[in-house]
């Protein structure tokens, strides 16, 4: 009996001992981490995520990125193309009438190759000088072509082939599986076309976007909003550039979740709703479902005083999950990219592991007094 008594002490002794100290964890509990915030010297500021604030959140500065992708429209464009300077003239000039200017002897049509349009955009066609045909349709540059010779070959019929040059193609920079500059057969070849003529997007690219870069501009739409959406196959302009790459936005997740992961955006905007889901959700035994944390980053230009920005450059955003308030809120609040995303540990883990060791030490205390 005195030795069971000894061990029972001995039990209570460690039980006092564990409580005074941290145990092993794999998260922090939230309590933990938001314990200055009350100091005036706290670098920090803790902004719980509820429906009273939601809106006015959203109305904060976005870090990590301008907010959105920013897209051109375009309308659908005609099936015929335009003469543009440093295009190819091609031209077969058909004359019948014997001692012809432009023919000789036995051959009635000439060919005047490689005809280059000048920055002016004209070409030079013997006997009638420069001819302005920069601008035109390729139909209406034959037809002016005809009227002007008429003076000197009457009766001639012109045949033109255009050679479309810079201002008349697009270039699939990289990211494609065929890259290079492809001349555009008329000007209502679109995004799509030109992914396609350039081999399609490279299936190594993870969560890819389309830059289009146009007069020092750049646009950009995430290539799974582009295919799905029909209005934004926006026709192309002579002279694009177009880049795809991936999508390097992300955020960090630690904590007791389903993953710890750098994790990609893997859509446009994510939600922190979105972002647990992503991560496999909570991990069922150790996470606190009140105490989601988001870790943000702000410039100082962002802050105020006010309400309508963050107080401090470094703000923790606090989300009940066990609210179903919260929990609505909490799919409006947008995840930003270099956020960190951690779910807290519950206090009762700890305390959990607590009696699982003094279980443990009794069980042995016991089998050693048997």
């Amino acid at each position: 009996m005195v030795r069971l008594f000894l061990n029972r002490c001995l039990a209570i002794g460690l039980i006092l001992a564990l409580g005074a100290c941290t145990l092993p964890r794999g998260a922090a509990i939230q309590s933990e981490v938001v314990r200055s915030q009350d100091d005036a010297a706290a670098s920090f500021s803790v902004v719980p995520v509820t429906p009273a604030n939601i809106g006015q959140l959203r109305t904060w500065p976005v870090t990590g990125w301008v907010g959105h992708y920013h897209w051109f429209s375009g309308t659908r464009g005609p099936k015929s193309n335009l003469i543009r300077p440093g295009d190819v003239i091609d031209l077969v000039i058909w004359d019948n009438q014997d001692g012809s200017l432009l023919t000789s002897p036995g051959n009635n049509n000439v060919t005047l190759s490689g005809l280059r349009v000048s920055p002016t955009g004209t070409i030079f066609v013997p006997y009638i000088d420069e001819v302005a045909i920069g601008g035109s349709t390729p139909e209406a540059a034959r037809a002016r072509i005809e009227d002007q010779l008429e003076a000197v070959v009457p009766a001639a019929q012109v045949q033109l082939t255009l050679q479309s040059g810079p201002d008349n193609s697009v270039s699939a920079v990289r990211g494609f599986g065929a890259p290079g500059t492809y001349p555009m057969p008329n000007r209502d070849f679109s995004i799509l076309n030109l992914i396609s003529t350039a081999g399609g997007i490279n299936d190594s690219l993870e969560n890819p976007l389309v830059r289009v870069i146009r007069d020092d501009r750049s646009y950009e739409i995430r290539a799974d909003t582009l295919f799905s959406r029909p209005s934004a196959n926006v026709v192309l302009r002579g002279g694009d550039s177009v880049i795809v790459e991936e999508d390097d936005r992300y955020f960090v997740a630690l904590g007791a979740t389903g993953s710890e992961a750098v994790v990609p955006f893997g859509q446009e905007h994510i939600t922190a709703i979105e972002a647990l889901a992503l991560l496999g959700g909570l991990n069922d035994t150790r996470a606190n479902p009140k105490g989601i944390l988001i870790l943000r980053d702000y410039p100082q230009k962002a802050l105020r005083s006010d309400g309508s920005g963050p107080p401090k450059a470094q703000v923790v955003f606090t989300i009940d999950l066990t609210s179903a308030e919260d929990i609505f809120a909490a799919r409006k609040f947008q995840i930003n990219p270099n956020d960190l995303v951690m779910a807290t540990e519950s206090p009762v883990g700890s305390v959990r592991t607590v009696f699982g060791l003094v279980g443990s030490i009794v069980g042995v205390s016991n089998a050693v007094s048997d």
